[in-house]
């Protein structure tokens, strides 16, 4: 185990209590974060994506195994961290300033110090402008860029998102990779991502974690080596194809292995 890991993953399992009797949804799965690592989790549709981002959140409980936040065991809701959801919880009576600064209610936090740290939040993920408008005001784009602002607000050390480019144009897709590429590196946090979008993955991640079908288990580990920024251009688009496609023949290969032992 790497001394240095910010987040621990030992032997977790997540099992549903059904009508038929218990079903394993997730695990036994093992995997490392390191510190100041992006990571994005991928995988076939119900593989337990974003339930494992909920139990490192402490949002939804394990049942076995043991996940560990910079040595310490996770046994509750994390509030430190930062979480973006598929889809944005936004309050629409509030807005997008008084939505990025509800932990400043909520956490007690000084007033004054919050709104300068939500402004320069929101001018981060090119919000400026925008600050009196409220959800309902803004573009499916901006809503998932103000969500963002709320997980980067109180500067956490790791942040978890869970498919944060789900429901974009391919468009706003890319220069959201791109600024989220610079913001976070730029904080040197620890960030995992589930995804189902190959291409996303490598463009933001330094490891692609590759989940089997349920019950969702690591497949494959894949290092991408590229230069940052990663653009969608004519030089590193086909480098970006490549390493999709070896995640897709992962997960194909798991795919047609699990049906063979099921004859």
């Amino acid at each position: 185990m790497d001394s240095q890991a910010y987040v621990r993953v030992n032997d977790v399992t997540k099992s549903y209590n059904r009508l038929t009797g218990a079903e394993l949804v997730l695990g036994p799965i093992n995997l490392e974060i390191a510190a100041q690592e992006i990571v994005s989790v991928i995988g076939p549709p119900g593989c337990g994506k974003t339930t494992l981002l909920k139990m490192i959140a402490g949002l939804t409980p394990i049942t076995g195994g043991e996940i560990l936040l910079a040595g310490k065991k996770v046994e509750g809701p994390q509030v430190e961290i930062g979480f973006t959801f598929q889809n944005p919880v936004l309050l629409d009576w509030r807005t997008a300033l008084e939505n990025t600064m509800l932990r400043t209610e909520l956490r007690g936090f000084d007033k004054e110090n919050g709104e300068k740290r939500a402004r320069d939040v929101l001018v981060s993920m090119g919000l400026a402008g925008r600050e009196h408008l409220r959800p309902s005001e803004l573009s499916p784009g901006m809503r998932q860029r103000l969500s963002i602002c709320q997980a980067l607000f109180h500067d956490p050390a790791l942040v978890l998102m869970d498919e944060p480019f789900d429901s974009l144009d391919s468009i706003t897709r890319e220069q959201l990779a791109l600024d989220l590429q610079r913001i976070l590196r730029g904080r040197r946090r620890t960030v995992a991502i589930a995804t189902q979008c190959f291409s996303e993955a490598v463009q933001l991640s330094d490891r692609v974690i590759v989940l089997t079908a349920r019950p969702g288990r690591v497949a494959e580990t894949l290092s991408i080596d590229l230069p940052r920024p990663r653009r969608m251009d004519k030089v590193t688009t086909p480098l970006i194809a490549e390493y999709s496609n070896r995640i897709r023949m992962v997960i194909h290969a798991h795919r047609t292995r699990e049906g063979a032992e099921d004859e």
